[in-house]
């Protein structure tokens, strides 16, 4: 096939795009904590995308995030953070954005599609706002027994509950948060809307929620995180 010339004579050339890797040259490194959501997240999607990978566990009680070796991988000292053939990313939504945007061929857990992939951004944003100072807060307030008022957890909670509620119940709902299909959005969101009966905000009351904790927890090498006898959970 024959390529129209420029305006010099000369063919265009294409520039060739490399192959999107299927698999990690080796495990890829997890360091986790094991009843951290933010953990889970990362955990779940290397199961989703049926990844080869080791669990390296943190103990935040003695202080090992702070630690030279670990504060060489991730400088904020925070988990989770991975390592991958010499690749070392911390923050559990940027490593999620990683892992599909590396490993997931298909373009389904991340849509490249602008207005699908806007609309999975809004849940991440979530996931590290809302999610965060609400559920999340309230369960390490719980878990953890710090001796703080969980008030404004619990309103905060609540508030995104019946949001999300909203959102799949109402005239436009999907069954995932982004659409019809499973994201990285429900990957991130999943673990502390799970659990936030340990800090105390029960899902009771709201249906479409728990159906679609349902779904994902339905999907093919789903793996629960480990639940504690704390807050709801406690009776």
């Amino acid at each position: 096939m024959n390529h129209p010339a420029d305006a010099h004579g000369q063919a265009p050339v294409h520039p060739i795009r490399p192959t999107r890797p299927t698999r990690p040259v080796r495990p890829i490194r997890l360091y986790r904590h094991a009843i951290s959501g933010h953990c889970h997240r990362v955990e779940l999607m290397l199961h989703l995308l049926n990844l080869p990978f080791e669990s390296i566990d943190i103990d935040l009680m003695t202080g090992e995030h702070k630690q030279p070796a670990f504060l060489a991988i991730n400088p904020f000292g925070q988990i989770p953070a991975i390592d991958d053939d010499g690749r070392a990313l911390a923050d559990s939504n940027a490593i999620l954005v990683y892992l599909a945007s590396r490993y997931d061929a298909g373009g389904t857990w991340l849509p490249r599609d602008a207005e699908a992939a806007a609309k999975v951004q809004r849940w991440l944003s979530v996931a590290a706002g809302e999610l965060a100072f609400g559920p999340a807060a309230a369960r390490v307030a719980v878990l953890f027994k710090r001796p703080i008022d969980t008030t404004a957890m619990i309103e905060r909670a609540t508030l995104l509950l019946s949001r999300t509620e909203a959102h799949l119940s109402g005239p436009h709902a999907t069954p995932f948060l982004a659409g019809d299909t499973p994201t990285i959005a429900d990957v991130a969101c999943y673990a502390y809307l799970a659990h936030a009966p340990e800090g105390n905000i029960s899902l009771e009351p709201y249906p479409a929620v728990r159906a679609w904790l349902a779904r994902v927890a339905g999907l093919p090498r789903f793996v629960p995180m480990a639940s504690t006898a704390c807050g709801l959970n406690a009776a």
